[in-house]
């Protein structure tokens, strides 16, 4: 099921931060995923309290002059593939 605007993506439970501030990992039961670049922007504003159109509209900011469509195509693509690995809640 594809996210909606009204979602609010959070880490889910047993999930959470780990590496270091230069190499973040997001660490979860079955193993780490090194975040970087986009991933880490999109999944620092994933905090439970966002919806999912804020988080874009904060990404259509933070990534001016990038087509709209293009960031909520990654986005959507991004967080369903955590979503798929239970890393991700929304």
């Amino acid at each position: 099921m594809p996210i909606a605007e009204t979602s609010r993506p959070a880490l889910a439970v047993g999930c959470k931060w780990g590496g270091t501030e230069k190499d973040p990992m997001l660490l979860f039961p079955e193993g780490a995923i090194k975040v970087q670049g986009t991933g880490l922007a999109i999944l620092g504003l994933c905090d439970g309290q966002r919806t999912f159109a804020e988080i874009l509209a904060q990404l259509q900011q933070q990534y001016f002059g990038a087509d709209p469509q293009r960031i909520r195509a990654d986005a959507t693509n991004f967080l369903e593939q955590l979503r798929e690995k239970r890393v991700l809640d929304y």
